[in-house]
């Protein structure tokens, strides 16, 4: 559609909007006024009417009433007029038949009467009492008719208006194509690549300043093509040295890439051997505690034996000796009683009721020093990349049989441990993060301590918390305190690596660990682990162990809980 169309349509529209609203607001004010007009005549000529009746009415004068009635319809448009006795018998009427024999049904809005007559009923009344009431129907087909005529006026001049305004719109719609007609050629030879080119400029009006901009952008285009065709050159002779560069480059590159690739290994076995040494660091520290650990269940385990061993000596006696007595004794009741002499002789019952117990105790230390040793294989072996599924509460209980000798002696440790999924990861690297957290635990505590292990499962993640009632440190501490080489312990009592390795330890995992601590009070250390998808079932059964149980430490478990919910921005309710 052309721009000269839009503006005539456009224009004819606008136009013709503003007519047709006013047409109807005209008409419509029109068509009221005048039915408002009918309404007060009727009235006002039924009131007439009634009054002139009222006294032949009150005399029953009919022949005055016939002659009134007569009168009445000498007005102009009345069809009809009635005079009705107040219990309604004719007392005289005059006018159209057809509207006299049909029943009356007086009308209260003109735009509602469908027989072109306006009915009104008027009552005759003297002292407040009704003595009769006139009837009269006014035509109301002139005031239609005048009505249709204004409105058929009203769509003349719309017409008429109508007309001119889209004469008026072609004249300027072909003034604007005109103009922009060579503004459109002028851009076609600029679009085909010749920018030598420049377009009449008439007037000062909007248009012209288009036109004199077009002749600037054609100047420029000019000095820009030149600009271009110089460059393009300039490029292709760049083009020509460019492939010898960037293959010089692109050697040089590659030999920097191996240098990288070298490093990288280099630094991956450096790690692997700071994490491992750092790991044996702390086995070295609890070395002397493990051998105190295992040298108790081996010495009892050896008692045991010893003890064992002479039972079996006195079984074996006992054994001969009644084989012996059976060949010399004939006599039952002498073989009872020598039998009953070699029994108290080898303490038979003593022996048979210590034997049960002492190999129940025994087992039982065998147990306890497989577990250490199990749990010192796990933690001491060498880490490897590979990750598999995991249980993280048997990881935080053996780890806490290796570290029970640090802890023991000064502190109780309350275990609380929730239902967990199955966790994909590098468990040994794990057990070397619990390993240090539990250790700076006991280490913070100088005397009757505690320390609480909890774990938990909240959205999707797994949660490890671990608080001691220890020391507590600073703000300016907990700062630096991931912080390679960073420590508060004495010299030669730590590297300073331990909390650094653990927080990258729980980073390759996809996890964070947090710390919460006040002076005086204790710390508390959680480690968030997420569990990549939906778990399907929880791979370890609720427990609630306690080692060395006290109220105190019930006690203390319990306001743990209840701190832990109520400050939720702190940390996770374990």
């Amino acid at each position: 559609m052309s721009i000269r169309l839009k503006t005539i349509l456009g224009v004819a529209l606008i136009e013709g909007s503003l007519l047709i609203v006013l047409l109807v607001t005209m008409m419509n004010f029109m068509r009221d006024s005048n039915y408002e007009a009918l309404v007060k005549r009727a009235q006002t000529t039924a009131t007439l009417f009634a009054t002139t009746t009222k006294d032949a009415v009150l005399s029953y004068d009919l022949a005055s009433l016939e002659t009134f009635t007569d009168e009445m319809l000498k007005n102009p448009d009345l069809v009809y007029a009635r005079v009705l006795s107040a219990e309604g018998d004719v007392f005289a009427e005059s006018g159209d038949i057809s509207h006299l024999t049909e029943p009356f049904l007086a009308d209260t809005d003109v735009s509602l009467v469908d027989d072109d007559v306006f009915d009104v009923i008027v009552d005759i009344e003297e002292g407040g009492e009704v003595y009769g009431q006139v009837e009269i129907g006014i035509h109301i087909a002139s005031i239609n008719q005048a009505i249709n005529q204004v409105y058929t006026w009203g769509m003349t001049l719309a017409t008429v208006e109508m007309l001119l305004v889209a004469l008026f719109s072609f004249l300027l719609g072909g003034y604007l194509t005109g103009q922009l007609n060579v503004l459109q050629r002028a851009a076609k030879v600029i679009g085909s690549g010749k920018f030598n080119i420049s377009i009449p400029v008439k007037g000062k009006d909007e248009i012209a300043v288009v036109g004199e901009a077009f002749n600037t952008m054609a100047k420029n285009l000019t000095q820009t093509s030149k600009q271009r065709d110089s460059f393009e050159a300039e490029i292709l002779e760049l083009n020509r040295s460019l492939e010898a560069r960037v293959q010089q480059r692109t050697e040089e590159l590659q030999k920097k890439h191996g240098l990288l690739i070298k490093a990288f290994k280099s630094v991956k076995e450096t790690q692997a051997k700071l994490v491992q040494s750092e790991k044996m660091a702390g086995l070295g520290t609890m070395a002397a505690g493990v051998a105190h650990e295992i040298n108790n269940p081996v010495g009892f385990v050896k008692s045991n034996l010893g003890s064992l061993q002479a039972y079996s000596k006195n079984l074996t006696d006992y054994v001969q000796r009644l084989d012996e007595l059976l060949k010399e004794h004939d006599d039952m009741q002498s073989l009872q009683d020598a039998l009953q002499s070699a029994r108290e002789e080898f303490d038979i019952e003593y022996t048979a009721e210590d034997i049960d117990p002492l190999i129940v105790e025994s087992l039982d230390g065998v147990n306890r020093v497989e577990a250490i040793v199990s749990g010192l294989r796990s933690f001491a072996r060498e880490d490897d990349e590979q990750l598999a599924p995991a249980d993280i509460n048997d990881a935080l209980k053996s780890t806490l049989k290796v570290a029970a000798n640090q802890l023991k002696y000064k502190c109780t440790v309350q275990e609380d441990y929730a239902d967990l999924p199955a966790l994909t990861c590098n468990i040994g690297r794990l057990n070397q993060v619990f390993m240090n957290l539990l250790v700076n635990a006991g280490q913070a505590i100088d005397e009757d301590g505690e320390i609480f292990i909890g774990t938990r499962f909240i959205n999707n993640e797994v949660i490890v918390s671990i608080r001691d009632t220890g020391c507590g440190m600073s703000p300016e501490v907990q700062k630096q305190l991931f912080n390679p080489f960073f420590t508060t312990k004495d010299v030669g009592s730590g590297t300073g690596l331990g909390l650094s390795i653990s927080h990258g330890i729980i980073e390759e995992h996809g996890g964070r660990i947090q710390v919460q601590s006040v002076e005086g009070k204790g710390s508390r250390f959680i480690v968030r682990l997420p569990v990549q998808g939906q778990p399907s079932a929880a791979t370890a059964p609720a427990q609630k162990a306690k080692v060395s149980p006290t109220p105190k430490a019930q006690a203390e478990a319990k306001s743990e809980q209840l701190a832990s919910d109520q400050q939720p921005e702190n940390g996770v309710s374990v």
